[in-house]
């Protein structure tokens, strides 16, 4: 996997168009100069947690006793559930139904930008490849400023493009990351295959 496909596999998984309503909601009661600082803070958090995972990863991996292979798998199969459910989404929305108040860590940091699928990702690109690091840096940074960007103008797009054309946006975001998800479980079947000498 090269550096922008990375990018576009976790701003993918970050869904940020599809968190524009859950955002706003969540949000609502806040004065403007308040929600601002308050989206900051999460994505500042979501972001440290995020390459904490990447640079750990492989620890994390070592720790638990984890195949890459396994990871790979299991990424695979969460991003195809993910896809499916931004596909066809629930009443609730793709994370279910968040708490009032003004959040903190959760549900904004955690899972809506920093989701399991996304940390996944991140421990296979750090442990499969570490001494590509920099890239999967470069590729995490994209991600989450391109989705910073979006949820920092949400009041605008959702006013501008409306629910039917977010909702649209979302689902080809779904169908894209079915497509990846599926490649990324045949890469982890094959590399368990090969490691464990079936075939040859």
């Amino acid at each position: 996997m090269d550096l922008w496909s990375a990018a576009l596999l976790l701003f993918l998984i970050m869904d940020p168009l599809g968190n524009v309503p859950l955002f706003l909601s969540l949000l609502r009661d806040l004065p403007p100069a308040r929600r601002r600082l308050v989206l900051l803070r999460e994505l500042l958090i979501a972001l440290g947690v995020l390459f904490v995972f990447l640079f750990g990863g492989r620890w994390i991996l070592e720790l638990l006793q984890l195949r890459q292979e396994a990871v790979s798998i299991a990424g695979g199969i969460i991003l195809f559930l993910i896809g499916i459910k931004m596909i066809f989404p629930s009443p609730e929305g793709l994370f279910g139904e968040a708490p009032g108040g003004e959040p903190f860590i959760v549900p904004l940091a955690i899972p809506l930008i920093a989701g399991p699928s996304t940390m996944a990702v991140l421990l296979l690109l750090g442990g499969q490849d570490p001494g590509r690091l920099g890239d999967w840096s470069i590729a995490l940074l994209v991600a989450w400023a391109g989705t910073a960007a979006i949820l920092f103008s949400s009041t605008t797009l959702y006013r501008w493009l409306g629910m039917r054309t977010l909702t649209a946006f979302e689902r080809l975001m779904g169908m894209l990351l079915v497509a990846l998800s599926v490649q990324m479980l045949l890469d982890g079947v094959a590399a368990y295959l090969k490691a464990s000498g079936v075939g040859s």
